[in-house]
């Protein structure tokens, strides 16, 4: 059976953090790094690298990561602002110190991209369909670059223009549903990737044609299912394209 069939299908969205890049564990790691510093000695159980991040923050915007997990462990913090100093103890402070460690890392070890991805854009591109890329983080042009891959993208949503048009995150569709708009197509005939939670919902609740998921752990297929997702790949190796749909101009 066919995963993606483009007889039904002209647009596939792809999140980016853990579906196109490799970048999930640097993500992690670096809220780890940050929210363990804010919580010793607060007497709060530190910030668990799997558990804590794909329930708390991953997908999510960078200050609704920092409240949401906060809010998990008991603790409000003022918001602050943008202009406050990495690891204040605001809102805006911790998030702008786990930015920091982020871009320290991506500028000193690159990003890498997953092979069977690519492969699969590739397949996509040469049958028809048009592809986008969407993160709420407002790195997410710069790390797709950084992996060789921004000519496989006909659009790219980021944090950017979440934060420009005034876009809620996941779980809410607007960063798919401006996607598929730059793209020209209609959500029910776009299929959305994802390997977060909020992002399988988000598809739901944008009414995509079809909710792939990519559960690397192995240990969330129950709930993506719940969530919305209409098939569930450990890798998008196992993924299968079939059919051609023509797109007009490229």
């Amino acid at each position: 059976m066919s995963t993606f069939d483009l007889s039904k299908l002209r647009a596939v969205v792809f999140d980016t953090d853990g579906v196109v890049t490799d970048t999930a564990r640097v993500h992690a790691a670096a809220w780890k790094h940050v929210f363990d510093a804010f919580l010793r000695g607060r007497g709060a159980e530190p910030f668990d690298i799997r558990a804590d991040y794909l329930a708390y923050v991953d997908g999510r915007p960078r200050l609704d990561g920092v409240r949401t997990f906060l809010a998990s462990r008991g603790v409000s913090l003022p918001e602050g602002g943008p202009r406050d100093e990495p690891g204040a103890p605001t809102v805006h402070g911790l998030g702008l110190a786990k930015d920091a460690l982020f871009r320290e890392q991506i500028d000193k070890h690159g990003v890498a991209a997953f092979p069977p991805t690519v492969a699969l854009l590739h397949e996509l591109r040469r049958r028809g369909a048009r592809t986008a890329v969407v993160s709420a983080s407002r790195h997410c042009r710069a790390v797709v670059a950084s992996a060789g891959l921004l000519h496989l993208f006909d659009a790219v949503v980021d944090g950017n223009d979440a934060a420009e048009l005034g876009l809620p995150g996941k779980p809410g569709p607007a960063l798919f549903l401006e996607a598929a708009r730059r793209l020209q197509v209609p959500a029910d005939e776009a299929a959305i990737v994802e390997d977060a939670l909020p992002g399988v919902e988000a598809g739901r609740r944008g009414g995509f044609g079809l909710i792939v998921a990519v559960d690397r752990s192995g240990s969330q297929e129950a709930a993506m299912r719940a969530a919305g997702a209409d098939a569930v790949v450990a890798d998008l190796a196992d993924a299968s394209v079939t059919g051609r749909v023509p797109v007009g101009r490229r």
